[in-house]
């Protein structure tokens, strides 16, 4: 039984502090996000705003997170740190509340989203340095876990105030502050920082080329795969065109939401189911690998165009399956394969890379499925789903 106080110590309070940070931090921008398009709308701007400010912001969150893990590997304690992202990300989510033109929301949400930017490679850190490596699995996937159950409740928290405000988006936006500053209080109050020695400063090209040839190669496998792994956004607009000539726009429309949000119960519970499975297997790298595969199934799925509900159900049910696997391996394998000192550095990398496959996949798939049709846009997504997964595989 030597294993047994290991096993029992992963939930401690870190976990749970991380945890709950990123439910109530999910939350409230999540709730702000629901209600943003028609607050847009009633101020004048239209879709090319919202389109600038979201890209805009992601793009600056990307950045913030790469900086962010080569600061943060320097710091002695890099719990200040990640509670000032978290307080800044609330405050400036609730700024919306005062914005009377678009380009105030513009400067809000990149302000938020930097602030995401500069507290997540600092909030995985802390997480991995206080659990058991042979736990990463678990303690990541029931972080995911938690940060989803955030966004689902976001948007139903958003339609609920809006009719309960009559409609006041000041209210609304002004009301996230509960559930933000919350998540401040709860990580400073539980989240535990184990001491760590400093590293000696360096450049940042030197801190890169430092980081283990093994989490190299993880990087190129989740590179190749991010290309393919288009916004999960084309599925609500894929059920929508292909259930429209038998139910009905509006119909369709509903029916597509519906099937999103059974996605996102499924995506929020395989986070930790496969965080689960891959702590209690000989390789961490196969649940991964597993994940893209199914990636590559659930394209090949949408690659038939079908008009069935029932199917369209069964790809919605894989894709949250294997987003949630992809999510929360892609953390612990990192944790893994990178010494403890370098995962500021290691967490921001990865960020960056699936920022980028973020980009490159929506503008790869959107032309394709344009240009050509829908069975090229996914045919594409699933050679790259699998390539990626032979990537995974050959890790060492």
């Amino acid at each position: 039984m030597p294993d047994a106080p290991e096993e029992q110590s992963w939930l401690n309070r870190t976990v749970l502090g991380v945890g709950l940070t990123s439910l109530l931090s999910d939350w409230s921008h999540e709730t702000a996000t629901a209600v943003l398009p028609a607050f847009l709308a009633a101020i004048g701007a239209g879709p090319m705003w919202l389109g600038a400010i979201e890209g805009i912001a992601d793009g600056l969150s990307s950045f913030a997170k790469l900086a962010a893990g080569h600061y943060t590997d320097r710091l002695k304690h890099r719990k200040p740190l990640a509670v000032f992202g978290y307080a800044f990300t609330a405050l400036a989510t609730a700024s919306f509340a005062f914005a009377t033109h678009a380009y105030h929301v513009l400067f809000g949400r990149v302000a938020a989203w930097m602030g995401r930017g500069v507290r997540s490679p600092a909030k995985k850190a802390l997480l991995a340095a206080d659990v058991p490596p042979s736990a990463y699995g678990r303690a990541f996937g029931f972080e995911r876990l938690m940060d989803t159950l955030g966004a689902i409740a976001g948007p139903l928290t958003g339609l609920g105030l809006l009719e309960a405000t009559a409609h006041s988006y000041r209210k609304v936006f002004l009301w996230t502050l509960l559930p933000g500053l919350t998540a401040v209080a709860i990580f400073w109050l539980l989240v535990r920082e184990r001491p760590i020695a400093a590293r000696p400063p360096r450049s940042f090209l030197l801190g890169l080329q430092a980081l283990p040839l093994p989490f190299r190669q993880l990087l190129a496998g989740v590179g190749v795969f991010g290309a393919g792994d288009f916004s999960h956004t084309m599925l609500i607009l894929y059920a929508t065109r292909t259930l429209a000539p038998g139910h009905g726009m509006a119909r369709a429309a509903t029916l597509a939401v519906g099937l999103y949000t059974l996605h996102n119960v499924f995506y929020a519970g395989s986070a930790y189911l496969s965080g689960w499975l891959s702590d209690h297997v000989p390789s961490r790298k196969a649940v991964l690998a597993g994940g893209y595969a199914l990636a590559a199934v659930t394209a090949l799925l949408l690659c038939s165009g079908t008009n069935s509900l029932g199917l369209l159900a069964v790809i919605f049910v894989l894709a949250g399956l294997y987003i949630g696997t992809e999510e929360a391996l892609e953390d612990s394998l990192s944790a893994e394969l990178v010494p403890k000192e370098q995962h500021g550095m290691a967490f921001g990398t990865l960020a960056a890379v699936n920022a980028v496959g973020d980009f490159v996949s929506s503008l790869l798939v959107g032309f394709m499925w344009s240009a050509f049709n829908v069975q090229t846009a996914f045919a594409a997504s699933a050679l790259l789903f699998i390539i990626g997964a032979i990537f995974i595989l050959r890790l060492r």
